[in-house]
């Protein structure tokens, strides 16, 4: 009998297979662009989905695993299809799932130097390129971590360390910590104040305003009132862009509340801090240079396969107060700061070098392809926006400000009811994938615009495909 172990590792197999798989992802892209292209969604239950793969790994081994990547392929979401707009996650350019392929097989981690000699260098690179765009200065820098959830977290944590010493003493005497945040904000902002022991009453909400923006007028007042409830608010977060509308929050007059009473300034722009590569754009991001930390997803409109986010602090010292263990078998010097030890600063250890694919499509497109994207994404939304306004059966939450849009059908019945029954229809029928929200205690279909090859007549066809609905 053939070793497995041999056969794993055999040079021709990986040759031969990978082929396979190119060729038919290669297809699927083709079909996906073309004027038939394959179903958005081909949606079962969760049961059903179940059965499927345990039957499949009860099945006889293959000779080979075409069918098992054709199985996966079929059954996954296609984000290729340009009807697909349902969450904030792109279809990666092809040149990045290549790189992602790449550090999959050298499989270097890059808590430390040796392992991750060129992930290391390359996330400095990066950071500290994009911090000069944010207008951050020469002493910025950073690293990229697995998502935005981790990267708010190691943001609020060293925002917390810059004013406390709860490394090592604990709450005790901090139990009054308080973070001050829009209503409209991710929730992965508070989930990191939560986990950090915050509580509810550590998590100040903000109200917003018609836009769905944070209201910056309120902000001294909702300070004064933490204030007289005894906490001590150490960080204020701008959104760039909010996940439910994608509302860019003032980040200019957040910022200069936040010098003010000098409080930690982080600006969440996971989604939306790519417009910095926009002239057309970047002024949403107006005021951002006075965050003192900001993260940016490369797997949103950087075109990048998840999870790849950068964390840049405008000083880069204050990267190093987040964690502090010892750790003799990875760091020769325990306290010094180093950039190329990566672990010292970030939650993962075995850290994936998920950098490659940001870099690959850097150094083969420059800086043009996530301009062009980012332009073309929001211009998409505005456009569709002008649709929905000319049609008198559909009602739009706001203007866009990026490229969600979120509107409601409100011809007939009540608007609540048909909007969910418009969602699970088009979940059924399998063409589009969008998804809904809540707004003002009412249900709005809800639409991220993540392809830049989706069309005007594709948003089209979906107003034209729900107003027909016999609902």
């Amino acid at each position: 009998m053939e070793s497995q172990i041999s056969k794993a590792f055999s040079p021709e197999d990986f040759r031969a297979n990978g082929h396979q798989l190119i060729d038919m992802l290669a297809d699927h892209l083709i079909k996906s662009q073309s004027n038939d292209p394959t179903p958005t969604i081909s949606r079962e239950t969760p049961d059903d989905q179940l059965k499927f793969w345990k039957d499949d790994l009860n099945s006889p081994l293959p000779d080979d695993p075409g069918e098992l990547f054709n199985n996966i392929l079929s059954r996954s979401i296609n984000l290729y299809s340009r009807r697909c707009m349902g969450h904030q996650v792109p279809p990666p350019a092809p040149a990045a799932v290549l790189g992602a392929m790449l550090s999959s097989f050298l499989n270097n981690g890059s808590a430390v130097y040796e392992m991750g000699m060129t992930g290391n260098a390359l996330e400095k690179i990066i950071t500290e390129n994009l911090g000069q765009k944010f207008g951050f200065g020469a002493a910025a820098s950073g690293f990229v971590t697995s998502g935005g959830t981790l990267g708010n977290l190691t943001v609020l944590l060293s925002a917390r360390a810059a004013v406390t010493d709860v490394w090592d003493h604990g709450l005790v005497g901090h139990n009054n910590l308080a973070i001050m945040v829009s209503e409209e904000s991710h929730y992965s902002v508070d989930r990191a104040a939560r986990i950090m022991g915050l509580g509810t009453e550590g998590i100040i909400k903000v109200p917003v305003n018609a836009k769905y923006q944070l209201r910056t007028d309120l902000l001294d007042e909702c300070l004064d009132k933490a204030a007289r409830s005894g906490k001590k608010v150490f960080c204020v977060i701008g959104c760039a862009c909010s996940t439910s509308t994608g509302a860019y929050d003032d980040l200019q007059a957040t910022g200069d509340f936040a010098k003010k009473n000098s409080i930690w300034f982080h600006v969440d722009g996971a989604h939306g801090a790519a417009t910095i590569y926009s002239p057309q754009y970047k002024h949403l991001l107006d005021g951002i240079e006075l965050a003192d930390s900001v993260i940016i997803d490369f797997h949103k409109m950087m075109l990048t396969p998840s999870l790849s986010t950068a964390v840049i602090y405008k000083r880069a010292s204050d990267s190093y107060k987040t964690f502090a263990q010892k750790a003799q078998y990875l760091w020769a010097d325990q306290e010094k700061e180093e950039w190329h030890n990566s672990g010292k600063r970030t939650f993962e250890c075995t850290k994936p070098m998920s950098i490659l694919s940001i870099y690959t499509l850097m150094r083969i497109y420059g800086d043009a392809l996530f301009k062009q994207n980012v332009e073309m994404l929001f211009s998409l939304a505005q456009e569709f926006a002008a649709l929905i306004k000319q049609n008198k059966n559909f009602e739009l939450a706001c203007e866009p400000q990026s490229n969600i849009v979120c509107f409601r059908y409100v011809s007939r019945r009540s608007a609540e009811d048909v909007n969910k029954k418009i969602l699970q229809h088009l979940l059924a029928d399998g063409r589009y994938y969008i998804v809904s929200t809540t707004l003002n205690e009412k249900p709005y279909l809800r639409t991220a615009i993540m392809n830049p090859l989706t069309r005007i007549s594709e948003l089209a066809e979906l107003l034209d495909l729900i107003d027909i609905l016999d609902l």
